[in-house]
C-alpha cells in the first residue's frame, strides 16, 4: 500500500540498498539457479538458528523475506505434491539429504521423527512452523 505524497527518491535508496547487500554473506536477489537456491538456503537456515521462534527478533522480517524468496523458487521449481504431512517430511528429508537426527531442533529427538514418520504422531503447530522455515515452505504443507 502506498501512502499519497509519498516518494522514492533512488539517491537516497540506492546507496543504502548497496551497503546492505555489501553486508550480507550472499546477494538479496529473487532466486534464478539452483545456485542462488543453495546460497539463500544456507542463509536461510543460519536465520532459523539465530532467530528461532522469536517473532520480536531484530532480523524476523528479514527471516521471513529470505524464507518467501526460497519459498517462491522452490514452489516454481520444485513443487511439492499434495500429500499427508509426514510424506512431504520425508521428501524433504530425502531431497536436502538429511537424517531424522537432523531435524531436533525443530521436532524434537529422532524417536519423535520417527513417530512422525511412520503416522504415530502428528506434527504440532509449533513444529510444522519450525519445518516451514527450516526448509523454505508453507507450514500449511505440515497441517
Amino acid at each position: 500500500m502506498t501512502t499519497p505524497g509519498l516518494s522514492i527518491d533512488p539517491a537516497v535508496i540506492a546507496p543504502a540498498w548497496r551497503s546492505f547487500q555489501k553486508a550480507l554473506p550472499v546477494p538479496l536477489t529473487p532466486i534464478r539457479t539452483e545456485a542462488q537456491l543453495e546460497e539463500l538456503t544456507a542463509l536461510l537456515h543460519s536465520l532459523v538458528d539465530l532467530v528461532g521462534d522469536d517473532e520480536h527478533h531484530e532480523l524476523a522480517d528479514f527471516l521471513d523475506l529470505v524464507g518467501q524468496l526460497v519459498e517462491d523458487y522452490e514452489a516454481e521449481h520444485h513443487p511439492i505434491p499434495e500429500a499427508e504431512p509426514r510424506a512431504v517430511l520425508r521428501f524433504l528429508l530425502e531431497r536436502h539429504g538429511l537424517k531424522q537426527s537432523d531435524l531436533s531442533a525443530e521436532i524434537g529427538g529422532q524417536s519423535v521423527v520417527s513417530e512422525i514418520l511412520t503416522g504415530k504422531r502428528e506434527i504440532n503447530a509449533r513444529q510444522a512452523k519450525a519445518l516451514a522455515a527450516r526448509f523454505g515452505v508453507s507450514a500449511a504443507v505440515f497441517i
